[in-house]
């Protein structure tokens, strides 16, 4: 049965396992090898069962541990063509690692099926995925995105399980020691989701059929993950929707994460 292990999520790292202990797949590895390594290997997953790495962006905090991990375990890692060029240019990419680029139209991979959905960031050219498993379940990254564009809304309605970006709260924003330019960039279409726009998507999510919640991405500096929380919470209790009865909703710790759902 799937299950969903968010390793590594936040402004600092982030990298999920969506799979079985027998065989899985990482939406991005933004720490270290030997991290992801550490985080594997105390949820009793073994690094040598990952079928592909599946790369967002080229931002470092989804990329941190590419060259060396997929080198050391040969595992075949996918992206956008724009993302691809730009971890070349990083030197990032070399001769032992195996990379293929992954169109929107997605790919078949045994067990499991994987699209990709553009996101708005300021990158080379950013995707967001959805994959579906051999038990039918479908499951959303959504983040990095400085709104919900019609694409992306199209992509993770009617998926059994959202994973979506909840990265920091306004008024902390603005109010907090950022530089004015960067606080611009973050607010921006090309930045990250607020609790508030997150949340303002979930209640239609939950219409859909979604029934696993996940907030992820969290600002250290710039959000609370009580606070996350209860602003998606309130949001959908006004929508008449309870929790643990109509959904199940988690805050994707920023390291350490176990398993979440079946």
């Amino acid at each position: 049965m799937t299950r969903l292990y968010p390793l590594f999520s936040g402004s600092s790292g982030n990298s999920y396992y969506l799979g079985t202990p027998e065989s899985g797949i990482l939406i991005d590895i933004g720490r270290s090898a030997k991290q992801i390594e550490n985080a594997l290997r105390e949820n009793e997953l073994d690094p040598k069962n990952i079928r592909a790495i599946f790369i967002t962006h080229e931002h470092s905090d989804h990329i941190q541990g590419l060259r060396v991990f997929a080198s050391r375990y040969k595992t075949k890692v996918y992206a956008s063509a724009g993302t691809i060029i730009a971890l070349e240019e990083k030197g990032l990419i070399n001769e032992k690692m195996d990379v293929s680029l992954i169109k929107e139209s997605g790919i078949e991979m045994d067990e499991f099926s994987v699209s990709a959905f553009h996101i708005s960031h300021d990158c080379a050219e950013g995707y967001g995925y959805t994959v579906q498993t051999s038990d039918g379940r479908r499951t959303a990254f959504a983040t990095d995105t400085g709104f919900i564009t019609d694409e992306m809304s199209a992509a993770i309605t009617g998926c059994d399980t959202v994973v979506i970006e909840s990265n920091h709260d306004v008024r902390m924003l603005e109010s907090g020691m950022y530089p004015y330019i960067l606080k611009q960039r973050i607010l921006s279409d090309v930045g990250h989701l607020s609790n508030e726009t997150c949340a303002g998507k979930l209640a239609e999510l939950v219409r859909s059929g979604t029934t696993r919640l996940v907030l992820a991405h969290l600002s250290r500096e710039n959000n609370i993950p009580v606070l996350a929380e209860q602003t998606a919470v309130c949001e959908l209790n006004r929508n008449n929707m309870k929790r643990d009865i109509d959904y199940m909703l988690t805050v994707a710790p920023e390291q350490g994460g176990r398993m979440i759902m079946y």
